[in-house]
């Protein structure tokens, strides 16, 4: 069973052998998540979401709320703005100190001030040319590792979405994938890669990826709880 649905509420199961509790999160999209012992009995199940049915709600609006309440970037000096779990504060300068409309430079980003109107663009640029050449480098590391070849590697704007196995065993990541803390960043191209084996959430595809990254589930958890403070940009 890869799929449990108590009354109103979907939710993806995954199954552990080492996990010894039942856990419910809710994911960077709202989407719910059981975690469960291998083999665990339906009715168990569906006891437990009934049970945690309140919180459920509670989180869902919660993170609804989180959602459209996120502070939109004003691009001040000083702002705060992440690179690979890191905050790197804004330094705005003159046309003539730089020529290249945003660079990173000894632990401060530096916006020329002709290029405010378009600053946004700016950074996600800078942001995907960035994503492109690490996730390329993740990927290749750990395709070797899981013996798996991936044909390339796509950053582009997923929407919801962290990452993405596509036709022809390409992999899409979102360019705001490098705005997480590395060890993060990694879990999302290493459950790429597992798709690559397993093109959907079975629960052949949850073992692969425990087997390929065995804390797998602490980096979801963070994943789900904290992954939305990384898109205000």
């Amino acid at each position: 069973m890869t799929r449990l649905v108590v009354d109103d509420l979907a939710l993806e199961m995954r199954e552990s052998s080492r996990r010894k509790t039942l856990e419910i999160t809710v994911d960077r999209d709202g989407e719910l998540i059981i975690a469960a012992p291998t083999g665990t009995d339906e009715q168990r199940l569906r006891d437990f979401v009934l049970e945690k049915r309140t919180w459920i709600y509670q989180k869902l609006a919660e993170k609804a709320e989180r959602r459209h309440r996120l502070p939109r970037k004003e691009y001040v000096n000083g702002e705060g703005f992440l690179y690979l779990g890191r905050s790197y504060r804004l330094r705005r300068v003159s046309p003539d100190d730089q020529v290249a409309p945003l660079k990173l430079v000894a632990g401060r980003f530096l916006l020329r001030e002709d290029v405010l109107p378009d600053a946004r663009e700016h950074f996600v640029r800078w942001y995907t040319a960035r994503a492109g050449d690490w996730l390329t480098a993740r990927v290749k590391e750990h395709a070797r590792r899981m013996g798996v070849e991936p044909a390339g590697v796509t950053v582009q704007d997923l929407g919801y979405r962290w990452g993405s196995c596509g036709k022809g065993r390409r992999l899409y990541f979102h360019w705001k994938t490098i705005l997480l803390p590395r060890h993060i960043a990694e879990y999302v191209v290493v459950h790429e890669l597992v798709h690559l084996h397993e093109p959907h959430h079975t629960p052949i595809f949850w073992r692969r990826l425990e087997r390929a990254m065995p804390d797998y589930e602490q980096r979801k958890g963070w994943l789900a709880r904290h992954g939305i403070e990384v898109e205000g940009v």
